[in-house]
């Protein structure tokens, strides 16, 4: 009975062994590098494998073009005390004659208090007709109103004052010391200026925007820009909305990678060096140097231009392949772009799933072992 039980232990064990060699069961962290090219376009796949070189980095090369249009960049700065719709103002005339247009009998003076700018951005002084303030300072309101008058009573002396409203004021929000309503005055005319007035950003310029929001219209820049470039520090205007957020593009890296993660851009530009440096580099017990992929849907432009095509329509899957072991392996890693929604994949070595194997093989001759010594007592 005992060579019995010994034999039929012998042959489960075998067959257990035999169930884990044959299998593909052993865990693995995706597709090795033949599954992948076998997806590819070339083997009836749908997806263009491509091997980066200096064309291909220079093809894909694209960063995030973000600047202001023309109309933000060419609107000259506001005066000190610009007038805005909703605001009060108190006016006061004075005529050099005794039966004048609109002072009263034995006075030389008129005083018009509480005369509202209408939404439009206009006044109403009586003979010299509907005037716009919105947008002018009262030393400009005062002139056109003083020329106006003057076609009917001579030399008229106009003071023109502001009585209610914060004249033109812009709103700051998101990744900023101080939000809120600022009202642009002399020193806080400019873009850089008003966001230094309400105590600067909260996030790390390298990944701050700023958009600014005129109307109907909008237009975002990399904060570094306003510094870089002067030209991008626009005059503000009333009731523009300013907001500063930070980057949301980021890759998801995974496989073979210190880390398994979905990863924000910690710069303006990541390359693929830095994105795998960014996730703890390659397993050194693993990794495949010469399997490090990205996988991304690329538009029909760069997809012809890295194809040295024509005739693809839409976006397309491409699959770019990095070999770090080749002797300009690490400058193509370094100088290749990686974009927003990129998956950085690296494959496992041949000889892991080897060395997973023996481990499972030693393992089932252990319990083979076991099994024996349990039936011999």
């Amino acid at each position: 009975m005992k060579i019995k039980a010994t034999g039929w232990a012998r042959s489960v064990a075998l067959l257990a062994i035999v169930a884990v060699v044959s299998s593909c069961g052993l865990p693995r962290v995706g597709p090795n590098k033949r599954e992948i090219f076998a997806g590819s376009v070339q083997r009836e796949g749908d997806a263009f494998i491509v091997s980066v070189n200096d064309r291909v980095t220079r093809a894909t090369a694209v960063v995030p073009a973000l600047g202001f249009s023309s109309s933000f960049i060419n609107a000259g700065q506001l005066g000190s005390d610009t007038i805005s719709p909703g605001d009060t103002l108190g006016l006061t005339i004075w005529e050099n004659v005794d039966d004048g247009l609109l002072v009263a009998e034995g006075t030389n003076a008129t005083v018009l208090d509480e005369v509202q700018v209408d939404g439009s951005g206009y006044i109403f002084v009586p003979y010299a007709g509907r005037i716009k303030a919105a947008g002018n300072s009262p030393e400009a309101i005062r002139r056109i109103i003083s020329n106006k008058l003057e076609e009917q009573t001579p030399d008229p002396q106009v003071q023109v004052r502001r009585l209610a409203g914060d004249g033109s004021t812009v709103s700051l929000i998101g990744s900023v010391s101080g939000q809120g309503v600022y009202a642009i005055e002399r020193p806080t005319r400019t873009l850089s200026a008003m966001i230094a007035r309400a105590g600067g950003i909260t996030i790390e310029p390298e990944i701050a925007q700023i958009t600014v929001i005129r109307g109907g219209h909008r237009s975002k820049i990399w904060f570094q820009d306003l510094y870089e470039n002067p030209k991008m520090d626009i005059a503000l205007r009333g009731g523009d909305r300013i907001l500063i957020e930070e980057d949301t593009r980021s890759f998801t890296a995974l496989g073979a990678t210190g880390a398994q993660s979905r990863v924000k851009f910690e710069s303006q530009t990541i390359s693929g060096l830095e994105a795998i440096a960014t996730v703890g580099g390659l397993q050194s017990n693993s990794a495949d140097p010469t399997g490090v992929f990205v996988f991304r849907n690329e538009p029909a432009e760069i997809a012809n231009s890295v194809l040295g095509r024509t005739d693809l329509v839409g976006d397309q899957r491409l699959v770019y392949v990095l070999n770090l072991t080749e002797p300009n392996g690490m400058f193509m890693a370094r100088d290749f772009v990686i974009r927003d929604g990129d998956t950085l994949y690296v494959t496992e070595a041949p000889f892991t799933q080897w060395s997973k194997t023996i481990s499972a093989l030693t393992g089932s001759l252990g319990t083979v072992n076991a099994v024996n010594q349990l039936a011999g007592n």
